[in-house]
């Protein structure tokens, strides 16, 4: 995905319309196969890690956000992998905040 500038969240260049007031949701299936359902805040690339994108989600019964790293698959499908390191997870949070941050402004 790449980044685009309506500023709702919703991932399409376009003015705000009806379309865009809805917020696009994703579930997820934790190891010990709950499920939590999430709003997608956004995909995102880090300056200082190439070739990786991120993923940004909310879930809706918590205000803490998930981060992960986000690849399209072939199929249409997206699989999310945990971030182990602690100083590319730094960068990633580091990233995030910084464009949540210029969004609320």
């Amino acid at each position: 995905m790449s980044e685009h500038n309506c500023g709702c969240g919703c991932g399409h260049d376009h003015e705000h319309d009806d379309d865009c007031l809805e917020l696009e949701t994703m579930t997820l299936t934790l190891e010990d196969d709950t499920e939590l359902e999430c709003t997608v805040l956004g995909v995102f690339e880090v300056e200082d890690i190439e070739g990786k994108e991120y993923i940004a989600l909310l879930p809706q019964e918590d205000e803490t956000v998930l981060l992960y790293e986000y690849k399209e698959l072939d199929n249409d499908e997206i699989e999310l992998n945990s971030i182990e390191d602690d100083d590319e997870f730094d960068k990633v949070t580091a990233a995030f905040d910084e464009i949540f941050n210029d969004e609320e402004e």
